[in-house]
């Protein structure tokens, strides 16, 4: 009898093990602040450039979302959203003044649960140590574009197990995920893995193989990139434009100490619209060569994974942080709820199950990546996740309590880029946006907006005027055009804001914590 129990359960674990093997792999990569517009199948002006053949390719064989977007759109704060699935208030990262708690790296928690093999590789910059995963090597902080620095799992006691690298970042990571899939430890799992680049945040450091690419080619610049005269309100211009050359990290000339033509160090003799094409140029080609850079190691990465089997049953998803200001509004760098800045990539490529050549339009954010890639791999989404898995949208689904509107905030009030902080919700037709203008702590008033540079080269933290702005996406779809005081609109705001209200209160967003900003929230919420 006892031989037969043996026997019996020896059946069920070669099942179980049988059933483990045939879970897809998973891997999700995510670049630093590659814009949707930088990407070839996305479509837009830099599409004919041919900037992203490899990511192309794969977008072609799977699913592309037109509408995904990041809650808050910064490195730190869009990384711990992508990680526990939760807004930034109740993950507590608003910005990046303080470390992800190692006990919050719910993704990979719960994805080892369902018998995956781990591992994170690249940039990390959560500020903890990637405990949660089976291997890490991630970039010290930022990291740097040449010859950077890991922290490695099995190289010592975490901060001290330093790993040094020759090469260029995208290179150096791309052969590290490549490595790590190659010689992993347990071949019988399916596995997880990030892979994350450093590419293409600024500045925009590229490989010198890529110096000749778009060397003869003028980069078509933005419409709104010259004048947009119906564009902004006083949070963003200030009254009678008296803060038009202190908010957000322009291009040309009109931000005269975060300037790109001035950074660029353009002759002073060259006339304004000459100096900002300039600026443009250099700009947008040194971006768009890290950005080659990036598409053409996942060549080479998928390429891998093909000859070695595991391009089919292994479902990969590409995204990055958040979007990118490529000159739209004159306006460098990312921070904004502005449609470049908030539109996240995202593409997801799984023969098995997705239709090829497939687009989907519904509204999605990054609280929804780590409930989908938990759903993915055949776990449960924790009740704490404040997203929702895409599974069903991959099968071609419409669920019919799907988001109508996704909520958007940024908390850093005029430092690094001279952005003021504001919120809002952006639905398939609008787009409302409330300027608070004051910084979540209170005791960054009076501080340089850029804390490293001298008075002479930084303006001061200082609240800037309240207000609000209107977009018609369907009309306006480049933003330049501020409906707000518009009369035609009124029951449309009336609407917006209610949807605004309730997902405040849903996500564990509102003011309640800051009552120097709800005061404000409160005084102009009818205004």
């Amino acid at each position: 009898m006892r031989k037969y129990f043996y026997l019996l359960l020896l059946g069920l674990a070669s099942f179980t093990n049988a059933q483990t093997l045939k879970k897809p792999n998973i891997i999700y990569i995510m670049s630093d602040d590659h814009a949707a517009h930088a990407i070839g199948k996305y479509g837009g002006r830099l599409a004919f450039l041919n900037p992203t053949p490899n990511l192309d390719q794969l977008a072609s064989e799977g699913m592309v979302f037109e509408n995904c977007f990041v809650t808050n759109s910064i490195c730190t704060p869009s990384r711990a959203t992508i990680l526990t699935g939760q807004y930034s208030q109740t993950n507590n990262i608003l910005d990046f003044s303080r470390p992800l708690k190692t006990e919050q790296q719910y993704l990979p928690q719960e994805i080892k649960k369902q018998g995956y093999e781990t591992a994170v590789i690249g940039k990390w910059h959560v500020m903890c140590e990637p405990t949660a995963f089976d291997f890490y090597s991630v970039l010290k902080g930022q990291g740097k574009y040449f010859n950077p620095t890991f922290y490695e799992k099995g190289n010592g006691v975490y901060p001290n197990n330093i790993v040094k690298s020759t090469g260029h970042s995208s290179d150096v990571i791309t052969e590290k995920a490549i490595n790590w899939v190659k010689n992993r430890d347990n071949k019988d799992k399916p596995f997880f893995l990030m892979y994350h680049f450093k590419a293409p945040h600024d500045w925009f450091e590229y490989a010198p193989r890529y110096e000749g690419y778009l060397a003869d080619t003028k980069v078509p610049e933005p419409e709104n990139l010259y004048s947009q005269p119906n564009w902004g309100s006083e949070g963003t211009r200030g009254k009678n434009d008296s803060l038009i050359h202190e908010i957000g990290t322009s291009v040309s000339r009109r931000h005269p100490i975060n300037g790109y033509v001035n950074y660029y160090k353009i002759d002073e003799s060259i006339p304004d619209k000459e100096a900002t094409s300039m600026a443009y140029q250099k700009y947008l080609k040194s971006y768009l060569r890290c950005v080659k850079g990036v598409d053409d190691n996942l060549g080479k990465f998928f390429q891998f994974l093909k000859n070695n089997g595991l391009y089919e049953n292994t479902i990969i998803i590409y995204s990055a942080d958040q979007g990118m200001m490529l000159g739209e509004h004159d306006m460098v760098d990312k921070r904004w709820m502005y449609e470049e800045s908030m539109r996240m990539p995202f593409i997801v490529h799984y023969p098995k199950q997705i239709k090829a050549g497939t687009r989907n339009d519904m509204i999605i954010n990054n609280t929804d990546f780590a409930p989908t890639l938990i759903d993915l791999a055949g776990g449960i989404v924790p009740k704490k996740m404040q997203g929702k898995s895409i599974k069903p949208l991959l099968k071609g689904k419409k669920p019919r309590n799907w988001r109508m509107a996704t909520y958007n905030r940024y908390w850093l009030h005029l430092t690094h880029h001279d952005i003021p902080g504001h919120f809002g919700i952006r639905t398939q037709d609008y787009k409302l946006i409330f300027f608070y203008g004051r910084h979540w702590d209170l005791n960054e008033t009076g501080k340089l907006s850029r804390a490293w540079l001298t008075p002479d080269k930084s303006f001061v933290v200082r609240p800037t005027p309240p207000s609000w702005e209107l977009y018609d996406l369907n009309k306006d779809p480049h933003e330049a055009n501020n409906v707000y005081d518009n009369p035609a609109y009124a029951h449309i705001i009336t609407k917006l804001k209610k949807e605004l209200k309730r997902q405040r209160k849903m996500y564990n967003e509102t003011d309640d914590a800051y009552p120097h900003i709800q005061k404000i929230v409160d005084e102009y919420w009818d205004k």
